[in-house]
């Protein structure tokens, strides 16, 4: 949202006071609380005109600074709020001095300046991260003429757009950015990965992947400079990033109190784990969960026999299945949600759900929070008072997708308790996983069981959905076996992992969206991605499929899915289902180091896939990659989008080793090469481990140690390289050692009751890390 017209005028409508003094500075154990006034005060005349901006800076959580910021602080508390690890003991340093007084969290400092500028700066150690100055703090109201002008632009809005108000007011908060500086993350943008230069808006919305919109909205962004920014609001922040200010990154929020966080790290990493500490941890989903997915698709015809005849071709094509996805149709059409299968095509569900398991699948089925007029559960939803309801108390109802639809209001226990009910009869009849699709068309004009401002809970509405399905999950099936497929999500919906991009067009350039989308969602926190191998709408040319599972099967999670067309391989071509096969397997094998990645993840809140920035913070190179990633710490990936076949990557300092075709790369350079279906990039870091397990059944939850391989990749002479291997219940096995001193590796590890086997890359030196004993050596 932009007030400015360039630097020095503000755009007609609206009026500007800037924090301009810092005019008396209170504190106590743990804040700073600090009267800002709109104007230098030159006499006590001047004391009687506002407004004036109370700003308190507080620390609640190791390495974060918190700044809130109240002009009139007498509204209702009407407002949902973010379930933050906040501490309210936790106590900062506080250093007061004639010139400027601090607050010091960890290794991350606010220095304010006294005196008659308002000038505060952030900093991680001595390291200067960013700040605020003159023109940057401020309180806005909008005039009859912004009201007006905005009334003729909105008149036409839909029940999930954000409302017009009258006279509205808002704070606004511009943080200065350094040269070269670059910014991520807000959730999951499908615009270039690079934010500056555009304009954010956090408003959950159904837009598809080729737009600006986002189904998982964060007000959250990472900079290169390694820190991070959380507003807590969630109402709709509008960020200008650097293009309003072109050398500051300005958010916005309506009404009269602004708070955000400003986070330290010593590199990305670092910052993304503070940032988790206080948001949450990514749940760790089941280990099955990482194995290949295969859906109906959407407005496909299925029956019992039909995917009988999918999951037959895929075994007997020797492909890999682990979890098959039911989409909306498995219910009656004009009943979504009624959470019962349409007995016209599934006459038996337990019968029919026993049958995949006995095959040796899992069972994912499609649900939203929606329920329309003809399901039977609608009227019991209106009679118990179990749907957001318009402002007369009527239940809200739209035709936007289910006929006469009411939505769940997830804000009354007893519509919490009813849903989980609902979903806990599917898990007893053998269903394990649940796709939560929608929750970002929700209206703003309406209200909710315990009173909560509905524009607020526009946003905030996709954490509640999707934790009250998690917490059903985890209730019936255990903690780290709950797997839910989410698409919308909101600031800590990293705690109900996994989430999919949105709805992608069958054709390259969707890939590529898909890609900028997952890396901005994992800059924000979250942990695990998928997304609709082939592409969701229509469908792709044989060369895009092959291309996409290669890219699908090297993402955290992999499914199968479109929309009007069965996603089988094939349905494509014969060689498709080569590839598919191929990087299955692959998968499969990689699944010992893929385990351990996805339990850091768990642990440490850094994502499992992540941007090149992330993993490289202090590489100039890597802070404008947006079509390659890292797949845990040690594998790079860099998926082919184009029909000639062309990978074009960056490989960062060090030799870098292509576990596919063997090839090595020197980094520090960028790479041009053309690949066959079965050789997408595939890069192991040097001086690392990669643990390769023996996928011999076919399935992904296997003994991750029995017969392993630990690879060694470029190990450096005097450096250490090391691995931990799980077993599928996230209990450690052994943590695995190498170290290179001149041409002999020394390996040592906790004593096991299985053999494996430590190979290095390149050479054909192995070594068999025999049961009971704790140390090998290889000599090269």
């Amino acid at each position: 949202m932009k007030f400015a017209n360039g630097f020095w005028v503000t755009q007609k409508g609206y009026d500007v006071k800037f924090a301009s003094q810092p005019y008396e500075i209170t504190t106590t154990q743990n804040s700073i609380t600090v009267l800002v006034t709109s104007a230098v005060i030159e006499n006590r005349g001047m004391t009687l005109q506002g407004p004036n901006l109370e700003v308190t800076y507080s620390s609640t959580c190791e390495d974060t600074i918190k700044v809130s910021t109240v002009h009139y602080k007498g509204g209702l508390d009407n407002t949902p709020h973010y379930e933050l690890n906040e501490d309210a003991n936790f106590k900062p340093i506080i250093n007061d001095t004639e010139e400027y007084i601090e607050m010091i969290s960890g290794n991350t400092k606010v220095v304010i300046a006294k005196g008659t500028s308002w000038n505060v700066q952030f900093y991680y150690k001595d390291r200067h991260l960013t700040g605020n100055t003159w023109r940057a703090t401020s309180y806005i109201t909008e005039n009859q003429y912004s009201v007006d002008a905005k009334k003729e632009l909105n008149k036409d809005n839909d029940f999930f757009d954000y409302p017009v108000t009258d006279n509205a007011s808002y704070l606004r908060e511009q943080l200065k950015t350094d040269i070269g500086e670059c910014i991520y993350g807000f959730g999951e943008k499908f615009t270039p990965f690079v934010k500056n230069g555009q304009n954010v808006e956090i408003w959950n919305s159904d837009g598809g992947t080729c737009t600006d919109q986002g189904y998982k909205n964060i007000p959250f962004y990472i900079s290169s400079k390694s820190y991070g920014v959380l507003v807590n609001s969630s109402d709709k922040v509008s960020f200008e990033v650097m293009s309003d200010t072109v050398s500051r990154v300005t958010f916005t929020v309506p009404g009269e109190e602004l708070e955000y966080f400003v986070i330290g790290g010593e590199n990305l990493e670092d910052v993304l784990k503070n940032y988790t500490n206080l948001t949450g941890k990514p749940a760790l989903p089941p280990a099955y969960s990482f194995g290949l997915w295969l859906s109906t698709s959407f407005t496909t015809n299925y029956d019992e026999e039909t995917i009988n005849s999918f999951i037959d071709g895929m075994a007997d094509r020797d492909i890999p299945l682990q979890v098959f996805h039911f989409d909306c149709f498995w219910m009656k059409e004009f009943e979504w949600c009624n959470f019962e299968w349409d007995t016209r095509q599934f006459p038996n569900p337990p019968a029919m759900l026993k049958r995949l398991h006995d095959k040796g699948l899992e069972v994912c089925v499609w649900i939203n929070s929606y329920v329309g007029q003809r399901s039977k559960l609608f009227d019991i939803g209106k009679e118990k008072g179990y749907f957001i309801k318009n402002l007369d108390g009527s239940v809200f109802q739209t035709d936007f997708w289910q006929p006469g639809m009411a939505i769940v209001d997830f804000t009354n226990p007893e519509a919490w308790d009813w849903y989980k009910g609902l979903l806990k009869q599917l898990f007893e009849m053998g269903v394990n996983n649940i796709k939560t699709d929608f929750g970002e068309r929700i209206p703003t004009k309406c209200k909710y069981y315990n009173g909560m401002d509905p524009v607020k809970m526009h946003n905030y509405y996709t954490y509640l959905y999707n934790k009250c399905v998690f917490e059903a999950l985890e209730e019936f099936y255990g903690k780290d076996k709950a797997c839910l497929f989410a698409r919308s999500a909101t600031v800590g919906g990293q705690k109900f992992p996994v989430h999919w991009g949105g709805d992608c067009y069958a054709e390259y350039s969707a890939m590529a969206e898909t890609v900028r989308g997952g890396l901005s969602l994992c800059s924000t926190g979250f942990g695990f991605f998928s997304h609709d191998i082939g592409g969701f709408e229509a469908t792709a040319p044989a060369d895009v499929y092959k291309r996409w599972c290669a890219f699908g099967l090297m993402s955290t999670h992999s499914r199968l899915h479109g929309s009007s067309s069965y996603r089988v391989p094939w349905s494509f071509d014969e060689e498709s289902c080569d590839v598919l096969r191929f990087y299955t397997k692959l998968k499969g094998r990689l699944m010992p180091y893929l385990w351990s990645q996805a339990i850091k993840t768990h642990e440490v809140g850094v994502p499992m896939m992540r941007s090149m920035v992330i993993a490289f913070s202090n590489d100039p190179a890597c802070k404008y990659l947006d079509a390659q990633y890292m797949l845990g710490d040690n594998l790079l990936i860099a998926p082919v989008m184009n029909e000639e076949g062309i990978a074009e990557f960056y490989v960062p300092e060090g030799t870098w080793y292509d576990i596919i075709t063997n090839d090595v790369y020197e980094g520090g350079r960028y790479y041009t090469r053309t690949c066959n279906y079965f050789e997408m990039p595939i890069l192991a870091r040097p001086n690392s481990i990669v643990t390769f397990g023996e996928f011999a059944s076919n399935n992904v939850v296997y003994d991750y140690l029995n017969n392993a391989e630990a690879t060694i990749y470029n190990l450096e002479d005097g450096k250490t390289a090391t691995a931990t291997i799980y077993d599928s219940e996230a209990n450690k096995l052994t943590d695995i050692t190498a170290t290179r001193n001149g041409n002999v590796i020394e390996v040592s590890y906790a004593a096991t009751d299985k053999s494996f086997t430590v190979a290095v890359a390149g050479t054909d030196k192995k070594a068999t890390a025999v049961s009971g004993s704790t140390s090998v050596s290889i000599t090269l």
